[in-house]
């Protein structure tokens, strides 16, 4: 299978917040725009924002660099907030329901190595 063909999403980490690694703790990580609001930030892992060649669904893959996830619910917001404005919540709980319109959850797994340059990738 050629990945690349059935890409539906792909961009990169550009900065991160001081707090962005701390949601770890509670097994989540937020990605935003560069045009992220002040006060959320320092909280994010911020990404260069890009279209989507189509919506996110059940089933795909997420990659975080080398990590991969398979994803198990997509909250109804997730493909405008993507690509409208960088913004996504994961969580890495394993849900098969999505409690939060802002998230995707992807099959528990360790949390993932992210530094400026990481790529972000969804299949």
């Amino acid at each position: 299978m050629n990945p690349t063909r059935n890409l539906t999403y792909s961009t990169k980490v550009v900065d991160i917040g001081a707090e962005a690694q701390d949601f770890k703790a509670v097994n989540m990580l937020i990605f935003f725009g560069d045009e992220a609001p002040d006060l959320l930030k320092s909280s994010c892992f911020i990404i260069n924002v890009e279209p989507l060649d189509k919506d996110i669904e059940v089933g795909q893959t997420l990659q975080i660099g080398e990590d991969t996830y398979k994803i198990t619910a997509v909250g109804n917001e997730v493909s405008r907030n993507l690509g409208n404005l960088g913004h996504m919540a994961v969580k890495f709980t394993g849900e098969t329901e999505a409690g939060m319109p802002g998230s995707i959850y992807v099959e528990k797994g360790e949390f993932p190595h992210i530094s400026k340059g990481t790529e972000v990738k969804i299949y």
